[in-house]
């Protein structure tokens, strides 16, 4: 079983769109979607510097806009679909246009509408994550109740994401558990907790009207790592998870209870194949960061991998 994993906030690096852009009808497609996520992708996917694309108005439609190039490419050089495929946090937009649920362009405009929302209740209070690698996992969590933080990312391979006010954050930092190390992630507020509750109801309201199917390929969800059936129900989750915690770890456990082979991650590729490479040990990974990994990955998915 070939999965293919959509990246999630975070994961986004300056210029990163510019090689893809070559490709013909790529420029159509973003000013498609540009127009939907009322975001000029072009523009801030190969000018804007690192603090333009870490707000989350264009960090959200960016990310989501470069996995939905990739993943077509992909499927028109393999021929092919995955077998499953799963996002990580507002990758799971993306996930939904690969397994069938939705449109891209109504992808496109539901990530314009969650960045704004996420963007607007993260702004109400100075508030970020940091990941937390390493330590015991009941030992960690009591740490962050200490603090008044939440886990908002169960990420496995022994990292977990801390999310809450700033303050405490720096607490955290400051003064980590034995055995533990503490990063501050790029992303402007607390996301998968309480703080995102205002953002919540703008995005149930915003997919109330959105066709949906049910998924073609098996389809994994961020709540618990189970497979989703029924695509009214994706979207009931999509929107749940903005103030849930995403369990990413639970989502590798049912790629290997399913018998995983290769794990595939689209654009802006590389956070989830190293969180495979300690949580899905000896699976063969693929992290399509630049045109040139296609190659790869379409040998991966076909089977053909050395």
């Amino acid at each position: 079983m070939i999965v293919v994993a959509c990246p999630g906030q975070g994961s986004q690096t300056p210029g990163f769109l510019s090689p893809w852009l070559e490709f013909d009808g790529v420029a159509e497609q973003l000013a498609v979607y540009s127009e939907a996520a009322e975001v000029d992708l072009v523009r801030h996917g190969t000018e804007s510097d690192a603090d333009a694309i870490r707000d989350t108005r264009i960090a959200q439609p960016l990310i989501v806009a470069a996995s939905l190039i990739a993943g077509k490419l992909l499927r028109e050089r393999s021929g092919r679909f995955p077998d499953g495929i799963a996002g990580h946090s507002v990758g799971e937009l993306a996930a939904l246009v690969g397994a069938g649920v939705v449109s891209a362009k109504d992808s496109m405009r539901l990530v314009g509408i969650r960045g704004r929302a996420m963007a607007d209740a993260a702004a109400q209070t100075p508030t970020g994550m940091s990941a937390v690698l390493g330590g015991d996992e009941e030992a960690v969590l009591a740490r962050l109740a200490e603090l008044g933080l939440s886990p908002a990312n169960f990420n496995g391979g022994g990292q977990i994401v801390a999310a809450g006010e700033l303050s405490a954050l720096a607490i955290l930092a400051e003064e980590p558990l034995r055995g533990t190390r503490v990063i501050p992630l790029q992303v402007a507020g607390a996301f998968h907790t309480s703080f995102m509750a205002p953002a919540v109801a703008q995005l149930r309201d915003a997919v109330g009207g959105v066709p949906s199917a049910d998924p073609r390929i098996t389809l994994w969800t961020n709540r618990d790592g189970s497979v989703v059936e029924s695509g009214v129900t994706a979207l009931d989750y999509l929107v749940d998870q903005v103030s849930s915690p995403v369990r990413w770890d639970l989502c590798m456990t049912a790629f290997a209870d399913a018998g995983i082979t290769g794990l595939i991650e689209l654009t802006p590729a590389g956070a989830l194949t190293g969180l495979a490479k300690r949580g899905l040990r000896g699976v063969p990974t693929v992290a399509v960061k630049t045109p040139e990994d296609l190659d790869a990955a379409v040998a991966l998915l076909n089977g053909d991998a050395a």
